[in-house]
């Protein structure tokens, strides 16, 4: 079940918030209870059998870690944290790498292996990245325990940001757990988050992303430099809008019930350097791997080669965490690069105004790398960009694609920057009285139309796919 489907719109959503939302059952046990069941039932409408391997992760950590923290044995606290983190990562490491590994063995060793058919578990990655957060946390001491299994059921399934993020802190919520507020005001702003969210999913992002496909699904051979460049933007503008759409409706969905999730986008387009493209790009994947990652490993606190080191580890899990193929490694060893080359040249700096260019530019040819299916098609697609064993500068793939999307694409690029809180502000803050008034009017509108048209092409379309659905 996804977000911009009509089941979850019509039906799933309305039938929870009713349910959560009773006036004759006010107490927070009835509300988490309502609220994990509706989870479990989230989970399980698109992964039965899964739901076993996430219930049975949880159960056994929460029990791992009621032992940590009852422990006062240095040695027996290790010897549970290391069986905790072997637990999760093994369980990461068979549904999503393994049959990766033996492909590659099979390849480079020329033997013959079985290769097994392992379904990959919706949403994996995030729940498994929070379960071993909470784990860490215990065991540093920086969050207290959960001595209810269900509460932390909660924590770790909760539907808004159960299969996409964002990756939520145990510590970040563990109080709304047991008290929040439902206010009016909060579950307003958290209707108006979701639909800016649904918008930007169903709108933009599904049609950005036809153009997007189709031509990633063009023949090398045939591929202008001008349609390989609509194409990285298209894809670029797909992502953005796709990821922190969803992102939009889990926050919104969280305030609906009372939880406050933390931002996870910042307009990552109008950076100015590769570093701060990742201060703003997926903040929760960034800080865990900050938190969890490169501090323990020393961050920057270390000689200039171990913190070479120290950036190599981390880029190269972060690629590795979003798919099992060289493609995502190498686009995190391609950051690694950048991230490295920014670190000693300051060449963000000395370029003053270009700067901004200079990282979209290289952002964009790094989904390429992101987009393909092998290195080879990211090799040849990029040497195209640049119009080298390109099919000419451009082709009549380029101008049907711009004649059709003539309005979308550049309202697309014009929103992937922060346009709207710009006019808002001004208008807000106008001295003119009508000014702001005109404003509210305007902008209550754009919901009711921005949901309409959303539903609407949710029932119309069977495009419509989450792309971080498969990380």
């Amino acid at each position: 079940m996804v977000f911009s489907s009509t089941i979850f719109l019509l039906f799933f959503l309305p039938a929870v918030l009713v349910l959560y939302h009773m006036p004759l059952r006010r107490f927070k046990s009835y509300k988490n209870i309502v609220l994990l069941l509706a989870s479990l039932i989230f989970y399980a409408w698109g992964e039965p059998l899964f739901i076993f391997i996430l219930l049975i992760s949880i159960f056994l950590n929460w029990f791992i870690c009621l032992k940590i923290d009852a422990s006062q044995s240095p040695v027996f606290r290790k010897i549970c944290l290391w069986s905790a983190l072997f637990l999760d990562i093994g369980l990461l490491a068979i549904f999503k790498y393994l049959v990766f590994v033996i492909k590659n063995i099979v390849y480079t060793f020329h033997v013959s292996m079985y290769v097994p058919d392992i379904e990959l578990p919706i949403g994996i990655s995030f729940f498994t990245f929070q379960i071993i957060s909470y784990v860490l946390d215990i065991y540093w001491k920086k969050a207290p325990v959960q001595k209810n299994v269900l509460n932390l059921a909660l924590y770790i399934s909760m539907f808004p940001q159960l299969i996409a993020g964002p990756i939520v802190r145990y510590a970040d919520i563990s109080l709304e757990i047991y008290s929040r507020k439902e206010t009016l005001l909060l579950y307003s702003n958290g209707v108006r988050r979701f639909i800016i969210g649904l918008g930007k999913k169903v709108i933009i992002s599904n049609y950005v992303a036809l153009i997007a496909d189709n031509i990633f699904a063009v023949s090398m051979s045939e591929l202008s430099c001008l349609s390989a460049w609509l194409g990285a933007v298209s894809y670029s503008l797909q992502i953005y809008f796709d990821f922190s759409g969803y992102s939009d409706m889990a926050i919104g969905l969280g305030y609906m019930f009372g939880f406050h999730f933390k931002e996870n986008f910042n307009y990552p387009y109008t950076s100015k350097s590769i570093a701060e493209f990742w201060r703003r790009w997926h903040i929760s994947l960034g800080q865990w791997f900050r938190d969890y990652v490169y501090i323990p490993l020393g961050g920057n606190k270390v000689s200039k080669s171990r913190w070479v080191f120290n950036s190599f580890i981390v880029w190269f899990l972060t690629g590795l965490w979003h798919g099992a193929n060289w493609t995502f490694i190498a686009w995190g060893l391609f950051y690694f690069s950048l991230i490295v080359i920014e670190k000693f040249t300051k060449i963000d700096i000395k370029l003053k105004q270009l700067s901004h260019i200079y990282t979209v530019i290289l952002v964009v040819i790094a989904w390429v790398i992101f987009r393909s299916d092998s290195l080879h098609m990211a090799i040849n697609y990029i040497l195209a960009m640049f119009n080298i064993n390109a099919n000419g500068f451009y082709d009549a793939y380029f101008i049907y694609y711009i004649s059709q999307g003539k309005y979308i694409l550049p309202a697309a690029a014009l929103l992937a920057f922060p346009v709207v809180p710009f006019l808002k502000k001004k208008m807000v803050n106008s001295k003119f009285n009508l000014f702001p008034l005109i404003y509210n009017l305007t902008e209550n509108l754009s919901y009711i139309i921005i949901f309409l048209l959303s539903l609407t092409l949710c029932i119309k379309s069977s495009y419509n796919p989450f792309i971080y659905f498969n990380f």
